[in-house]
């Protein structure tokens, strides 16, 4: 049996086990009432013509290169001033679209369309050149020339009698499209949103349709929440990212290249890309890894900068019984030693399963807990639906239908689903009247005394017996006032949900920056947030599925997500839950979290000793808060994720790129966690420069593979030489942790340290440290000149060239 059968397989039995509850019957009409309204609201394909673009015919010069036209299609290209790349087939523009942060950027008026050899054109820039030739292929080059991407001729599947390209417009309404590119043979593919597969994608195909997998989720199951047509592609020639800004349900192909291949010729690798409708538009931005993803946050948006508190420990439990039980849960913490920030509660404390309601009965006083909590540093996180209870008499459905908030089918009628309250309705949150009103309606949130939000069931999820479980294709949306189906909407739900969310957020409260995470998303989710891992299984494969799940969303431009601790399913073994802890303190949502019926997650419950080894990871954590919170403030000047794949740096050491089981904390860290059951000793492989291992400080130089303990008591972590790690001191301030540079110019290193003044918009000092071995002696500045202002400890032994270096600072 493969991959595909066995999920189709497991849903199957899923789909059985709920329709033989009253739940399940309802989910079943539900999934024909779906079936009929898609019957009567979306028109039949019927026969198809395929189109290409044909042979060229010329071109029009236009800001930032222009117009080049073909016999039955028209390409825009465009370089904007920041060096991207826009393509745009059919008369597609930029916008509308929901990716970008506001207008288009400008053209860079420096790019000039030019004629090219053998009929084609070409638009050169400084940092790119694009040519296009006599049949439509798109090469995207460095600018000495070296391919990246070579994007052969689309293929259009219209319905016979449709609208030509011109009268269709923008959106490519009604024209399926196909498009396949070919990259270096050495090239790697990463991205495409959150996947559990990876952070390294292989050969295979990958749905573009956020999907609720149901119950739990493996490696194996694709596609899962928060899928982008994303992709970070990484060569010896260069790094580039591709964005397909079409929201449309698809598919990408990849396929890894081969040098060498058939008689000593390279297979160049290659990926399709298909959609179901909509534009063919897409964006281009090439350099290192680092400006890429720095271009990436200029087009979509920089990542939104969590408060402080969101940075340290949170515990979750979908079975919370009541107030008490937090108390004891919180006390328990408390008791112990333990750091913890912050405590979310689930479905269950709501009346009913209704959105913004308390069960009165378990929290008769949920202000009063929230303010009790507060006083011992931990707040409250509340769960949000989408769905709204359809039944008058709930403020909130009372409330949208007055508004006339809520998706319809395309007789105008409510489109209602089943979720967890029963009977449901859904916000058209791609209407801005819409957004407005439901931001309006965290303020009852905040009067409960929540600190922060997590969207959850936001693919959207309907459930259904049979079918796909979300709403009808047909369902209308007002997509900002062009109008469409759920089919163009479905991908940008979420997004939209998490834009309400934030800016109601921020009316209601002004001075402090939000705290919104989102099970579902699409390209431009940090603008709002971050994301979760979502259910994924407890299981030794659903802890490496964690960690390729924060890559690939960092590499999609989300940087700030993190798995449910110990899985969502089941109960953990004892190692298997330290190790996920462990893996937990070095990510940047760092949270237990489990499902209604798995077993508990505190520490405490796994026995002394995991209870002692996670404290120390807890401890690591509370202590490396100013170095998260440099990177929060970091990721969102620079759209770099705080955890990256160890090939940051290099990108083309290719022993790195095929490296998945570790990762670079910043610049400074390098974090190998255990994943397999019963390891004490792992290889792990180092980037070029010297690293110290952070517990016993000896020094080992790459690149290359060394082999270091990983005890019960933690994972292997190592520091490169001359970083500046700012730490939590033992008073509570910050010191600046040193590791010694290598000796002379070359062997020079640096560090930052942001200092927030709060939780508020003030935008933070960002300080500089530089550091230096000579003749023994480390030293540490600050640049720009002035006192380092903090103290410092240096750590690391350097191979001394003349007896022991001895250790300075200034």
């Amino acid at each position: 049996m493969n991959a595909r059968d066995l999920v189709r397989s497991k849903k199957l039995v899923r789909a059985l086990k709920v329709i033989c509850t009253a739940q399940g019957l309802r989910s079943l009409r539900s999934a024909w009432r779906r079936r009929r309204s898609d019957a009567a609201g979306l028109a039949r394909r019927g026969t198809e013509l395929a189109r290409v673009p044909g042979v060229v015919e010329g071109a029009e010069p236009g800001p930032g290169g222009g117009v080049v036209r073909f016999a039955r299609s028209t390409l825009r290209v465009r370089v904007t001033t920041g060096g991207a790349v826009f393509c745009g087939w059919d008369g597609a523009e930029p916008e509308p679209s929901y990716a970008l942060d506001g207008p288009c950027p400008e053209a860079d008026e420096r790019a000039e369309l030019e004629p090219d050899t053998g009929g084609g054109w070409r638009v050169v820039s400084e940092r790119v050149t694009v040519v296009v030739s006599g049949d439509g292929t798109v090469e995207v080059r460095t600018p000495g020339g070296v391919v990246l991407r070579r994007d052969l001729p689309p293929r259009w599947w219209e319905p016979a009698g449709a609208p030509g390209p011109a009268e269709r417009g923008v959106r490519g309404e009604g024209a399926r499209w196909l498009q396949r590119s070919e990259v270096a043979a050495d090239a790697r593919f990463f991205g495409l949103g959150g996947r559990a597969s990876g952070p390294r994608l292989r050969d295979g195909e990958y749905r573009l349709w956020n999907t609720d997998p149901g119950g739990s989720f493996e490696p194996g199951d694709d596609p899962l929440y928060l899928t982008m047509p994303v992709q970070l592609v990484v060569a010896d020639a260069g790094t580039h990212l591709v964005f397909h800004d079409n929201s449309w349900d698809g598919a990408v192909t990849l396929r890894e290249g081969e040098e060498g291949a058939g008689s000593g010729h390279d297979r160049p690798g290659w990926c399709r890309t298909r959609m179901e409708g909509g534009p063919l538009r897409y964006w281009v931005i090439v350099g290192t890894p680092a400006r890429v993803l720095h271009g990436w946050a200029a087009l979509t948006g920089a990542p939104a900068v969590p408060p402080r508190w969101a940075l340290g420990h949170h515990h979750a439990r979908w079975g919370f019984g009541g107030a008490e039980e937090v108390r004891r849960v919180v006390a328990g913490y408390r008791e112990r030693g333990l750091p913890l920030s912050a405590l979310h509660l689930d479905i269950d404390h709501y009346a009913g399963h209704r959105v913004f309601t308390v069960d009165p009965e378990r929290f008769p006083d949920l202000p009063g807990l929230a303010a009790e909590l507060l006083e011992d540093g931990v707040r409250l996180v509340s769960i949000v639906d989408p769905a709204v209870k359809a039944e008058p008499g709930n403020a909130v459905y009372d409330s949208g239908a007055a508004e006339d908030v809520f998706v319809r089918d395309a007789r105008g009628r409510e489109v209602r689903g089943v979720v967890w309250p029963g009977e449901s309705v859904f916000p058209d949150f791609t209407d801005p009247r819409v957004r407005k009103w439901w931001g309006g309606l965290y303020a009852e949130r905040l009067a409960q005394g929540f600190s922060g939000v997590w969207h959850d069931m936001n693919e959207p999820v309907s459930f259904a017996a049979f079918g796909e479980t979300t709403l009808p294709r047909s369902a209308r949306h007002a997509l900002e006032g062009r109008g469409g189906d759920h089919r163009e909407a479905h991908n940008v739900y979420a997004l939209a949900m998490a834009r309400a969310g934030y800016e109601g957020l921020c009316e209601l409260r002004p001075n402090e920056r939000p705290f919104l995470f989102s099970r579902s998303g699409w390209a431009g989710l940090q603008r709002y947030g971050g994301s979760w891992s979502g259910d994924v299984a407890t299981g030794w494969t659903g802890l490496r599925a964690s960690l390729a799940l924060v890559l690939g969303l960092g590499l999609s431009g989300v940087p700030y997500s993190g798995p449910d601790i110990g899985g969502f399913t089941g109960s953990p073994s004892p190692e298997l839950y330290l190790r996920w802890f462990q893996l937990g303190a070095y990510l940047p949502l760092f949270r237990t979290h489990s499902a209604l019926s798995a077993g508990r997650r505190e520490p405490w419950e796994f026995g002394p000793r995991v209870l002692e080894h996670a404290a120390a990871a807890l401890r690591t954590r509370q202590r490396l808060l100013p170095y998260f919170t440099t990177l929060a403030q970091l990721a969102a000047r620079t759209g770099a994720p705080y955890v990256r794949p160890v090939w940051w740096r290099t990108p083309k050491d290719r022993a790195l790129r095929d490296c998945e089981d570790a990762f670079l904390l910043g610049d400074a860290l390098l974090v190998a966690p255990v994943l397999e059951e019963g390891v004490r000793r792992r290889p792990v492989r180092l980037p070029r420069g010297r690293w110290y291992d952070t517990v016993t400080g000896r020094a080992y130089d790459g690149p290359g593979q060394v082999v270091l303990d990983a005890p019960l008591s933690g994972i292997p972590v190592l520091a490169r030489a001359g970083s500046v790690v700012p730490v939590a001191g033992p008073d509570g301030g910050v010191e600046l942790e040193v590791w010694t540079p290598c000796q002379g110019r070359r062997g020079a290193g640096a560090g930052m340290l942001a200092v927030e003044a709060g939780d508020g918009w003030e935008k933070p000092e960002l300080l500089r440290f530089v550091t230096r071995l000579r003749d023994g002696v480390v030293t540490v500045e600050r640049e720009g000149g002035g006192a380092v202002g903090y103290p410092v400890r240096v750590r690391g032994e350097a191979p001394p060239r003349e007896g022991r270096p001895s250790r300075r600072t200034g």
